[in-house]
């Protein structure tokens, strides 16, 4: 019977790319499933023999924990060079973008509040 090993949401395709070769790699068998076309659907990897759980779910940790270790330290490298992302670095990046999204929200925020204003009088 099938078991789920991994949720893909929120998962970058590096890390989905390097846990489907970590898999691959030790000739555990598994399939992934996809959000589907309305994204509705849980995208994962599962395995398609339970009785490699335990073997993959070890594996799995293992390169998690070394992921964290190696993210962090790029992190830290790249704070100390001054070249990591931050919000304002983000905002100078691409500043027409976020005046638009700015604006977006402050007007649909003002016409939720004017009709709610409305509807209580």
């Amino acid at each position: 019977m099938s078991k789920i090993l991994f949720r893909l949401n929120g998962v970058s395709d590096e890390e989905a790319h390097d846990v489907r070769q970590l898999l691959a790699d030790h000739e555990i068998d598994f399939y992934e499933t996809s959000p589907g076309n309305w994204g509705v659907s849980m995208p994962a990897i599962w395995l398609k023999d339970e009785h490699q759980f335990q073997k993959a779910r070890a594996l799995l940790d293992a390169y998690q924990n070394e992921r964290v270790i190696r993210v962090r330290e790029e992190y830290v490298r790249l704070k100390q060079e001054g070249k990591n992302t931050t919000f304002l670095g983000t905002i100078k990046q691409n500043p027409v973008s976020f005046i638009v999204h700015l604006v977006l929200t402050i007007l649909v925020l003002y016409l939720s509040a004017r009709l709610i204003l409305d509807l209580a009088r």
